[in-house]
């Protein structure tokens, strides 16, 4: 069932992309969002890891968000664990990503577990934006091969020039990785409940950093998820029962001024 819905999703445009089109978008993704990789480099040796240490971070677990809060807890002296667990947290939406992906694309087995690495953000939302099959499988191919290129290159130039350059918080550069951070972030943010839910966790994080141990509040701040869609919950209910009260008039509308 799952299976037919994906080839319905699919077949429901009124035509095909061209290639050449599907292949320029990807590009301008991954060119765009690769070039970051570079802060990601500097980050990571200003935080103390060692350049073999940065690099293995790139190519092993490639997912952005993950790889700055890990540097970004060790860098303000956080427990090695919390910071592995905040950044296995953040990573785990990808497999959500690869649930509506595997129908998507439907890759043979074996290729299956290779693919898995390149399930992203930035791939995931190429592929969803494809009317067919084939534009699916450029996009997601096309997205992932140049980002995972030159994520690693210029993260591996990052590592070195923060090296080179020493101290990188005297040359401000300690701000980079908050900064492209927040930068993919921000345009995620399109509707109320999603700022609200922004908003309440930076709130979180900022509120219990003197008090919590580093890397700590990144995990809390995640809490900020289920409270504000259980009370959206809340309102949304009340809303309805507000309608269903309303008084009504003896031909069954409801009553007030028409």
């Amino acid at each position: 069932m799952t299976e037919q819905t994906a080839l319905a999703d699919i077949h429901r445009s009124d035509g095909g992309k061209p290639d050449a089109a599907v292949v320029r978008d990807a590009l301008g993704v991954g060119v765009a969002v690769g070039l970051s990789g570079f802060a990601f480099g500097v980050t990571s040796a200003g935080s103390g890891l060692t350049l073999l240490q940065t690099c293995a971070l790139s190519l092993l677990v490639f997912t952005g968000a993950s790889q700055f809060a890990l540097v970004g807890a060790l860098a303000a002296g956080g427990n090695p664990f919390t910071a592995a667990a905040g950044a296995f947290f953040l990573g785990v939406r990808n497999a959500f990503y690869g649930l509506r992906l595997s129908q998507l694309l439907a890759l043979p087995r074996a290729v299956r577990p290779f693919a898995a690495q390149w399930v992203i953000d930035e791939t995931t939302a190429v592929a969803l934006a494809q009317p067919t099959r084939r534009s699916v499988r450029i996009g997601f191919t096309v997205t992932g091969l140049s980002l995972y290129v030159l994520w690693n290159l210029t993260t591996l130039l990052g590592a070195v020039g923060a090296q080179a350059i020493g101290d990188t918080r005297a040359w401000g550069l300690d701000a980079a990785g908050p900064a492209v951070f927040l930068a993919l972030l921000a345009p995620m943010l399109r509707t109320a409940t999603e700022r609200a839910v922004a908003g309440a966790a930076v709130v979180l994080g900022l509120g219990l950093l003197p008090v919590l141990p580093a890397g700590v509040p990144v995990l809390a701040a995640a809490l900020a998820a289920p409270v504000v869609l259980f009370l959206e919950g809340r309102r949304s209910a009340a809303a309805r029962g507000a309608g269903t009260d309303a008084p009504q008039g003896a031909d069954g509308e409801q009553g007030g001024d028409r």
